[in-house]
This record gives C-alpha cells, structure tokens and sequence, in this order.
C-alpha cells in the first residue's frame, strides 16, 4: 500500500505558529471523521449523491465491454485520439503517462509491441489542432469522443473537425472509426451516436468529470494501449478497503484531507503544492490541481452561507521546480503545504560514470541518478522544514497500475472528506457553469439570446 507520512507538519519540527499539533488534532476531530466516513460509504449508493465513483472499481461489466471493445479493434489502428477537456482527459492523460513507457509516441511500433499511439487533445488552440491532423493518419485513427452532456462546446467542435475530414477520407466507412464516450440516455452526442451508428461507452450517472477517471472515460482509452485495467481495479479495491477504516489514525486520506483543511483555516496554508519525484508522475499533478480546484473552490456552503473558500491547488515537478519555485516556498509567504510523491522502486537504474574524478563533480561518479533524485527529495523536505514550511510525503511502492489506482483514488476520496469539513457541495461547479453558459451566448447557441445581449453591453468597448 502507498504511505503517507506527516511528521513535517508536526508543530514540534516546523513550530505553532506554522505546524499542528497532530495527535491533538486527530483527537479533536476522530469523531467528525468517523462520521464523514461512515456517511460517504452510506450515501454512496444512493441517486442524486454524486458518489457512484466509490463503486467504479467494483464495475466488472464495464472492464468486460472495455477489454472486449480493446480486443476487437487490436491491431486495426496506429493511434488513439481522444477528443475531450478536463475530467474527460486529464485522468486519461495523468494514467497513460505514468504506465507506458516514457516517450510512447515516440517509440517503433516494434518497441511499442504493435500497440497504438494516443494522444489527447485537449484544448482548442488552432495551431495545436492544425498541428496534430497535419501529423495523423486519420483513417489509421481512432477516434474516442467523451463528454457526458455532449454539449461541451469545445470538445464537440474538436469532434466536427475530425469528423468531416474522416467522412471525406473513408466515407460512410469513418463511423468504424469512431467510438463516443457520453451519457446513457440522453445528450447530445448520445443522439448523434445512435443515429450515426458509433460504437458507444457510458458516462455513468452521479460521477463529476473530475470523478471519472476509472469509469469507461478512463479505462477504454488504457485498454486501447494495453494497459492492464485490472491491476488498476485492484489496486482501487484494496484502497477502498483501507480507506473504510473510520479511524483516523488507519485512514491516510482522512489524515491528508484534515490536515490540510486544518492548515488552511488555523494557520493560513490555504495553497496546496503538489510535486511527484517522478516524471512519469508530472501528470498526476495536472489532474490533482482539477480535482482539488472544482471541487473545494466554493462561494457559499451547504448552508447557504457566503465563503468563498477553498485551497488553491499548484502543480510542480521534482527536480526541476526545485530551480524554478523553491525559493519562493522557503522565503516568499507561508501560506503552502507541500505534498511530494516519492517512489520507492524505480523500474531503471542508471549509473553515474566515473569521469573527470579530479575536479569539483567527482563525487558524483559511482552513484545513480536515483541516489541523486532521492538526495534531492530529502534535501528539499528538510530544507522546508527548516524555513518552518509543512510538507508531507506519499510513497509509492512503485509505479504501476496497481499503485496508480490507489494514489488517484485515495486522493478522491481525501477531496470528498475535505468538502465534508468545509461543509460545502463538494461536487456541483457552478462557477464554471457560468463560464460554460456565456460561451453559449457568444457563439449563438439557441435560447441563450438574452445572455448574448447582456455580454455584448459588458464588453463593448469603453
């Protein structure tokens, strides 16, 4: 099982004015805790609780229609493209990073034992687009659309672009070209996938976009590059068991979820830097700062008070942002939690050559690159400390599916137990609902006309 070690956030190493005092703390609040967890687990079955991502591990079905969809189409295509934004890609983007070997696309369909390329598109910039269908053999492609509502404006038109060049490529054989990811029943992308015969995969009910990543929205897109989806299953499992636990001191994602909840309201740590060791892990992050972002970034609480709360999620990377942001860290505001990810088992060692061993790099000759990450890991964690900054580390054995679906899960479930202590809705977003609706208005979507006019007002120049 992954680890989560909390020592620098003791008051003891860091001080009171910046650290907790921890047994204190799991004392104040295990009976809160307990409640949360018993109540998260009692309500997760339950319609209209946006919880049905704590069952995603369990759905045998799904892994079935997935892993047999992935062999049908094996061998048929040279890339996967999928078509989506935020909870639709990064999920994909933060799992297939971290388990295909580095640098995937670059790599000899020999190397990558037939399997095909993917890549995400993920944003609406034109030279990206022009960019990626200039380089794609889209009739070698396959394409996987994903968006519940089938409405998203961005992910929609990414669709009609590709669509019209794979009808005028195949003809009406591009339809075996494309595969939707969408609601069940309605939306529509559901209605166009049904009347231009697609191959479909569900978006289930009550699980958010930033929740998704082991519905069909993520494991269709591994399967296609042959990872192994049950080892990312299992190790979900075995974290849902553990996460169980109503004891405090047991439940590392309700120790990480307090913890934070409690610097940001006691001690004004209210941004929380997440930064893997791992540059297969860069990704995580990315997917993290989402998760952590829409979920706890709140106006009013469940009482319907005014708050404006949440902690500001900021992606790193270790080494590299050790040369970019640490010095901020340690000497600009302490207002941060660190988390870094460490993993334990690397799948190479490389060595370090003895070379010019009489000048000032000597010392490095002999070593490893993973003695040299490590070093820089607990160099910067004591480094914090001693500026008084709370850090924690997650350690994974190494990275793998089954350690890949403990990590994204626990840190889901962390996200449900801190809206619970911030006594918000953990899984509505109505900030970016309102974002979504003006974009509506502006590129002429029917019935948002008076929303148009009001936005042409606010815009017009001074």
């Amino acid at each position: 099982m992954i680890k989560l070690d909390y020592r620098n956030v003791d008051a003891m190493l860091i001080g009171e004015e910046n650290g907790l005092d921890i047994e204190s703390s799991f004392n104040e609040y295990k009976d809160r805790i307990t409640h949360i967890i018993a109540d998260l687990n009692k309500r997760k079955d339950k319609p209209g609780q946006w919880l049905q991502w704590m069952n995603l591990g369990y759905s045998e079905e799904t892994v079935w229609y997935v892993k047999e969809y992935a062999s049908m189409v094996e061998g048929r295509f040279d890339n996967i493209l999928v078509l989506g934004i935020g909870g639709s890609a990064l999920g994909g983007l933060a799992v297939t990073e971290a388990l295909l070997k580095p640098y995937w696309n670059l790599l000899t369909p020999e190397q990558r034992e037939g399997l095909p390329r993917i890549f995400f598109l993920d944003n609406i910039d034109p030279d990206s687009i022009t960019g990626l269908l200039e380089i794609l053999d889209l009739k070698k492609t396959l394409v996987n659309v994903i968006t519940k509502s089938g409405s998203t404006a961005e992910t929609m038109s990414q669709f009609l672009i590709v669509k019209d060049i794979l009808e005028r490529e195949l003809g009406d054989d591009y339809r075996k070209n494309v595969v939707a990811t969408t609601d069940k029943k309605t939306g529509i992308l559901r209605q166009i996938a049904e009347q231009e015969g697609y191959k479909t995969f569900v978006v289930p009910d009550d699980v958010g976009g930033r929740f998704s990543v082991f519905s069909a929205v993520g494991l269709l897109p591994f399967a296609l590059v042959g990872i192994n989806i049950d080892e990312i299953t299992n190790g979900i499992k075995d974290m849902d068991l553990a996460l169980k636990n109503v004891d405090i001191r047991e439940n590392i994602a309700a120790q990480n979820a307090l913890i934070h909840y409690l610097l940001d309201t006691r001690k004004g740590k209210n941004m929380s830097v997440m930064m893997p060791y791992s540059s297969r892990l860069r990704y995580v992050a990315d997917w993290y700062a989402q998760l952590w972002a829409e979920s706890l970034g709140k106006n009013k609480d469940k009482d319907g008070n005014d708050v404006q709360i949440g902690p500001t999620p900021i992606k790193a990377l270790g080494v590299t942002d050790q040369h970019s942001q640490i010095q901020l860290y340690n000497e600009g505001p302490n207002n941060k939690i660190i988390n870094f990810i460490r993993v334990e088992e690397f799948d190479n060692v490389v060595e370090i050559p003895r070379i010019f061993e009489y000048t000032g790099i000597g010392y490095l000759g002999g070593k490893t690159i993973n003695d040299l990450l490590n070093a820089e890991a607990d160099s910067t964690r004591v480094a914090l400390s001693d500026y008084n900054r709370p850090t924690v580390t997650i350690t994974l054995p190494k990275v793998d599916g089954y350690n890949i679906g403990q990590l994204l899960y626990m840190f889901e479930v962390q996200t449900a137990i801190a809206g619970e202590l911030y006594n918000i809705d953990t899984f509505n977003q109505p900030g970016v609902e309102q974002a979504k609706n003006y974009t509506y208005a502006l590129m002429g979507r029917a019935g948002y006309e008076e929303s148009a006019q009001v936005l042409q007002s606010k815009m017009a120049p001074v």
